[in-house]
């Protein structure tokens, strides 16, 4: 599934957006790349020794790679199977909460390159895979996910999202909307123990964390801390700690959450997680729309990362994220496409500019609306923070060398008037023609280099119709579940919590 790398590129005549602290940029210029990261960089480079390879990339544009800073991949084979509805009753059918197990290994791995390949035809080389698992995770799951990242070529850091508590537990009202045989089912559905989770953490650690030459990384998730148990939330917050590893928490996400946290915890979620101790600047929070002004002072404080996925946040319905007040408090903002269940895509161009685009509706003073400078300052030097890795996201001597060329020469950049905004407005990622990861090229004429393709799409389509198959018992479960979910949401939703995130009250 690999090819070899040239030890030497060099990238000629580039027009260079090095996306670094000064901004700067060269109409044209040369980038050496040396074991995996930039050598040189700068006009007319004078280069000694031998070259594996010269790409010549005049009228072709050099950015630092996308980062993804939050994603599932379990979704990507689930694409347009759902209609849009409110987080929790779209869960329902996502992760069936009734759901028996099939066989992953290769499932996980299939699905897995499927987004992976997408993303590194738009230029994506980084990512932040909070990868779920139904019902239960195991090792042969999570190799699964981590060998195709490995052998694609994509840098990636992979979490196991996976609760723990019994499926009523993680909502309002749920548990006297359901009949009793509701609830005992729920009751002996499997879910892991803390110290099973705990020994899954220690096996993704020992045996992928530095692995791929370094471009496979670990990272935290316990999916949201009311998904939980105490003692297994405190448990990976340590083991943050220890590895210095990011860890994803799903923090109000929805008017429902707001209403949970008073009706468990007497308190915001965020005030719970920081009462706790546990909040922290490895953490990344991921969506954080039902903030209020003190949640954020904590965000603010703690030096967390919030993984903004604006398009995920429209089709669920869930609100639109405080953009300008989180950024005026200094809290870090990353970009993400969350799930191809939920986006209907990996594409985070369309992250990019729906990010430029619908905080508009939030402020009436136009000059607060987030500026193309600030969205690309969360997609490069946010994203890079939530994953911890500070020597991606810049085109800069020393950083890696993840890198994406775009064509100058399409209707995106014709004519080029301001590079910035139409990176940000104009780009869908037609214009991306080679990706480069790790100093390696994955992409270029039309093709991921490290893989078969059409395979791929074969076997993932081929996989599909036993999957669908092995689904469908959970999935009529979960239609005799929708009424009470339905009944829990329109309570929640009836609340008034003192926040408006919606178009309507």
């Amino acid at each position: 599934m690999t090819t070899s790398t040239p030890d030497r590129l060099l990238i000629r005549d580039a027009h260079v957006f090095a996306a670094d602290d000064a901004g700067t940029q060269w109409p044209c210029a040369d980038i050496l790349i040396e074991a995996g990261r930039i050598a040189a960089i700068g006009p007319g480079l004078a280069v000694e020794g031998p070259i594996g390879r010269v790409i010549e990339a005049k009228g072709m544009l050099a950015i630092p790679g996308l980062i993804n800073a939050h994603f599932h991949s379990p979704g990507n084979l689930m694409r347009g199977m759902l209609d849009g509805l409110p987080l929790e009753i779209f869960m329902l059918y996502e992760v069936p909460p009734l759901a028996a197990g099939v066989p992953v290994g290769h499932l996980n791995y299939v699905r897995t390159l499927l987004g992976a390949a997408e993303m590194l035809r738009l230029g994506i080389t980084s990512v932040m895979d909070d990868a779920f698992h139904v019902p239960v995770a195991s090792a042969e799951g999570i190799d699964g996910i981590a060998r195709a990242y490995r052998d694609i070529g994509m840098r990636a850091r992979l979490a196991i999202d996976q609760p723990n508590v019994v499926e009523y537990e993680k909502y309002p009202f749920l548990h006297d909307l359901l009949t009793p045989a509701m609830r005992a089912a729920m009751e002996s559905a499997p879910r892991q123990t803390d110290e099973e989770l705990l020994a899954l953490y220690a096996h993704l650690v020992s045996t992928w964390d530095g692995a791929g030459d370094g471009r496979i990384g670990a990272a935290l998730s316990c999916s949201a801390p009311q998904r939980v148990t105490l003692p297994y939330f405190v448990g990976l917050s340590e083991l943050s700690e220890r590895h210095d590893l990011p860890f994803n928490c799903h923090i109000l996400e929805s008017k429902l959450q707001r209403v949970l946290g008073e009706e468990k915890y007497g308190r915001s979620l965020v005030r719970y997680v920081h009462d706790l101790g546990h909040l922290d600047a490895r953490m990344v929070v991921i969506h954080a729309i039902w903030i209020d002004e003190d949640d954020m002072a904590l965000l603010a404080r703690s030096g967390a990362t919030v993984a903004h996925n604006p398009l995920c946040n429209l089709r669920l319905g869930s609100g639109v994220m405080p953009f300008r007040a989180l950024a005026d408090a200094g809290v870090p903002i990353a970009l993400g496409t969350d799930e191809a269940t939920v986006d209907d895509t990996v594409n985070l161009w369309g992250v990019i500019k729906q990010a430029g685009l619908v905080h508009t509706l939030s402020d009436d003073e136009y000059e607060r609306w987030p500026a193309a400078p600030e969205i690309l300052s969360c997609l490069w030097r946010g994203g890079a923070r939530a994953l911890r890795w500070p020597d991606i996201g810049h085109l800069t001597v020393g950083a890696k060398a993840d890198i994406a060329l775009l064509d100058l020469d399409t209707y995106a950049f014709t004519p080029l008037n301001d590079l910035r905004r139409q990176l940000v407005y104009c780009e869908s990622g037609s214009s991306v023609r080679m990706t480069i990861a790790a100093g390696r090229v994955v992409f270029e004429d039309g093709r991921v280099t490290t893989i078969d393709e059409a395979a791929l799409r074969a076997e993932a389509r081929a996989l599909m119709a036993g999957y669908r198959q092995s689904l469908g018992p959970a999935l009529e479960e979960a239609r005799r579940l929708e009424p009470a979910y339905r009944a829990m949401v329109a309570r929640a939703h009836a609340r008034d919590v003192g926040l408006r995130r919606r178009l309507t009250g």
